[in-house]
């Protein structure tokens, strides 16, 4: 057997395994392995690992010291792929980019100011950089684990972390508008032609509306994936994004190769729904409505870095977010409504010259929690 070292972590509302680089081979060839045996893949039930059988608890999150100026840390993170001998670092995940600052404050990787420390970060499957305010217990000099921040989709309170993603437009695609369109008309085999709007902010996505796919926009995570019709429809519209953003040559290779980038998500007009946890969610404490596929699976919350996009394209004229967001002239907001309850994202988008593709989004930032469940070694076969 082999060992490594590693803590187990939740960030936001996905959890993983965190390792720092100087723990790990220095022949990348050899991590893939090592990440398939620590989540239990391919076996899509991961009885052999710490996976949990979907792609929120699949997470790999790689950490060193930067060497570059006003940058902490760099950090590097890998999907593990269920079911399949996969591993993807095409994307970042903004839920396990709150539990990176936390490790790192933990692990004394950063100086401690107190009473908050702010660690910035260059994530280099995008290279944005976000910044992370991580409050400090006065009486540990550590990570302030306790606090009365609420996130949908955790259970109880935590100290509040401040996420603030960087210029996060273009992160895969080097564009806000990848095809420069507000919106695109999709021609998808089989199903005829579909509104969308092809958006990259943290992550690309492709939003369309959840009547058009026939949906309602409340439907939980179940019921979507139960729904093989809906969900073969909403993979080939993820496909021919993706093939139109450049990342595949056709619908089968997006598929096989390319499965977490773009995302794919429906969207609705506020509408009351009963939330995963059987909590009553009403219309009037969100903006929109909207369910998001990650990896083959609908999220059971929203994943962070959808929900940079989703909140930024509420202020772009003329997107599908924009026509069912009643934006207000004030307004810097945007209440997401998800399986797991609401997520409220803060956006600025600072509107150059009349077309929304030029625009530009210095940051949206997000409260999220995170905390260490476990650490110690995870064992893999030699």
């Amino acid at each position: 057997m082999r060992k490594f070292k590693t803590v187990f972590m939740r960030g936001g509302t996905s959890k993983g395994c965190l390792f720092k680089k100087e723990d790990l081979p220095a022949d990348r060839a050899e991590w893939d392995e090592i990440f398939l045996q620590v989540m239990g893949s391919p076996d899509p039930k991961q009885i052999d690992g710490m996976g949990g059988t979907v792609s929120s608890n699949n997470k790999i999150v790689i950490i060193w010291k930067s060497e570059e100026p006003n940058v902490d840390i760099e950090y590097l993170v890998g999907q593990v792929i269920v079911g399949k001998r996969q591993v993807d670092y095409k994307s970042n995940c903004g839920n396990m980019t709150a539990a990176v600052p936390a490790f790192c404050v933990e692990e004394g990787m950063v100086e401690i100011k107190e009473p908050v420390t702010t660690v910035r970060m260059l994530n280099k499957n995008t290279d944005k950089y976000i910044n992370v305010d991580v409050p400090i217990d006065p009486e540990t000099h550590t990570f302030a684990n306790d606090g009365d921040c609420e996130i949908a989709g955790v259970d109880g309170t935590a100290a509040e972390l401040k996420v603030d993603f960087l210029n996060p437009a273009g992160s895969k695609t080097g564009k806000l508008l990848p095809t420069g369109n507000i919106t695109d008309t999709l021609d998808i085999p089989g199903f005829g032609k579909i509104e969308a709007t092809i958006i990259d902010v943290s992550n690309p996505i492709v939003l369309v509306r959840a009547e058009d796919i026939g949906m309602k926009g409340t439907e939980l995570p179940e019921q979507i994936n139960n729904n093989k019709e809906v969900m073969d429809l909403l993979e080939k519209i993820r496909g021919t994004a993706c093939v139109m953003m450049g990342f595949a040559g056709d619908l089968k290779e997006a598929t096989d190769n390319q499965p977490g980038v773009p995302k794919v998500g429906f969207v609705t007009k506020p509408e009351g729904y009963i939330d995963i946890e059987d909590n009553e969610v009403t219309a009037d404490k969100m903006d929109i409505c909207a369910r998001v596929i990650s990896v083959f699976k609908c999220h059971k919350a929203i994943p962070l870095t959808a929900a940079s996009s989703v909140s930024t394209a509420a202020f772009l004229e003329g997107t599908i977010v924009n026509k069912i967001v009643d934006v207000k002239n004030d307004q810097k907001t945007v209440r997401i409504g998800h399986p797991s309850g609401v997520m409220t994202m803060v956006p600025t988008v600072v509107k150059e010259g009349t077309n929304p593709a030029d625009y530009k989004i210095p940051g949206v930032a997000v409260q999220r929690t995170a905390r260490r469940i476990m650490d110690g070694y995870v064992y893999i076969r030699k």
